[in-house]
């Protein structure tokens, strides 16, 4: 075998894809990346993620692997597991963790195939209304996601005046369709949960409480926010996105004594091995061990004094952000923001989401359109989702957010005069940007001021990509 195939960089060996690399290194440097679901991870959870850890396989869990050679991959997943419920202050005779889920979709399907079995009844927030994908969302022609096809779904929602969720309402639901599985998650909401409503609805039904925490766990771990620890029977999450660690999903579930029956028999709870045989061998081949390592890595990051800073200033952000956006006439879902999130609903502004995130694409600020409440189509949004953890891993705080409001501002209304031309099709207002050498000129323009602005700040990782 030639050497340079096994040992060669890839700038040497395929150049054509490097040069690809670096160009979206410098599209990260050069724009304000505002996907709440997004972040800037470390160099050690880098390392992790490119080391020789990637080449074992380790099917099974630690010392219970089909394969050999695994010792030292077991030492790192019993770390990962061990550190994963230190960043979260649980005891390990309360809870169990299993860190093998490839990401967040997955570990929730791990979940509801190992405690609720083939059409057993789960609820969830929304798609519409900010919850995720596999909380079992449907629309009325289509079964959406496989969550909905292969159980049966019952979503909860949003008062679409307040943009907070109805938990009346869903209480009244609840005892109509007597879930085996309530969700407490979301995708795009900006308040912190009730988990201890959640957990009363859920006694009430004799319903199992899942939080799927994926968006605030870095927040949680922080302390900054409340924990759905206290009140749920499992926990899921992606450990990417406030968390800052690597694209990859975990599972809590609470083990032990579950409660002492009339008879003094005790009940004992029985998640345990449901779910790890769920993900393996019922869902997945072998973990990722490199992923492993870097969950392990990111772990011990999260119980540091300066993550909690980080977190505080992720909030700090996106409460500055809100209220400069309010400032400048826009919509704010709920009215504020408990967390890093931001939904800005563009109605008043005579915009779609979709113009919206178009022009701030353009102009290098990333963000997502998304439905606001009252929305009735998820296909065509009235509002962006924003996010702080990314700009803030970069360093800015509260007077460079306000830097940040002004350009998306200046974009917006930039959207506005080329909506004014175009008229209300999406298309047209595609072709004017195309087409326009004023509005071309324009855009640049604000372009080239926001990534000289970006520059500034630095961009963690590998300097040479």
């Amino acid at each position: 075998m030639n050497s340079k195939l096994l040992n060669g960089n890839i700038w040497d060996t395929d150049p054509e894809l490097f040069d690809i690399i670096k160009k979206e290194k410098a599209r990260q440097a050069s724009g304000l990346e505002m996907i709440a679901s997004e972040n800037f991870t470390s160099i050690p959870v880098l390392q992790c993620l490119s080391s020789c850890l990637h080449n074992k396989y380790s099917e099974g869990m630690p010392n219970q692997r089909y394969y050999g050679g695994n010792e030292f991959i077991d030492e790192i997943e019993i770390m990962a597991q061990k550190r994963s419920l230190e960043a979260y202050r649980l005891k390990e005779d309360e809870w169990g963790v299993n860190v093998q889920p490839y990401s967040g979709s997955p570990a929730n399907f791990a979940v509801y195939t190992g405690v609720v079995e083939p059409h057993g009844r789960i609820m969830g927030l929304d798609l519409p209304d900010g919850g995720h994908l596999t909380h079992g969302f449907f629309t009325a022609t289509k079964k959406i996601s496989a969550t909905s096809i292969f159980f049966e779904s019952m979503p909860y929602k949003v008062d679409p005046k307040t943009g907070l969720i109805d938990y009346d309402k869903l209480a009244e639901t609840a005892r109509l369709f007597k879930p085996k599985l309530i969700i407490a998650g979301i995708s795009c909401y900006s308040r912190c949960l009730d988990y201890k409503r959640f957990r009363e609805i859920a006694n009430e039904n004799g319903a199992i409480l899942m939080g799927d925490m994926a968006h605030i766990s870095g927040l949680v771990a922080a302390g900054v926010i409340p924990s759905p620890f206290e009140y749920c029977d499992i926990v899921t999450t992606t450990t990417h996105k406030t968390l800052r660690g690597p694209r990859a999903g975990i599972i809590f579930f609470r083990k032990g004594l579950k409660t002492v029956n009339a008879k003094g028999e005790k009940i004992m709870y029985d998640f345990e091995n449901k779910i790890n045989q769920s993900v393996f061998p019922g869902l997945q081949g072998g973990p990722h061990n490199h992923a492993i390592a870097a969950i392990a890595t990111a772990m011990k990051q999260a119980t540091l004094p300066e993550f909690v800073e980080y977190q505080k200033q992720v909030i700090k952000n996106a409460q500055r952000l809100c209220e400069g956006l309010k400032s400048f006439g826009y919509d704010i879902a709920t009215g504020g923001t408990d967390v890093h999130i931001v939904l800005v609903d563009m109605r008043n502004a005579g915009l779609s989401g979709a113009r919206a995130e178009r022009i701030l694409e353009l102009c290098s600020i990333a963000c997502n359109k998304n439905t606001v409440p009252g929305d009735k189509s998820a296909l065509n949004p009235s509002g962006i989702r924003l996010g702080t953890p990314a700009l803030t891993t970069r360093g800015l705080k509260e007077t460079d957010i306000d830097n940040v409001v002004k350009y998306i501002d200046r974009a917006l209304k930039l959207a506005q005069e080329i909506t004014k031309i175009s008229g209300p099709k999406l298309a047209d207002f595609n072709k004017i940007i195309e087409t326009d050498d004023a509005i071309q000129k324009k855009i640049n323009a604000l372009k080239d001021e926001i990534e000289n602005f970006s520059r500034t700040f630095p961009l963690p990782g590998y300097d040479n990509y």
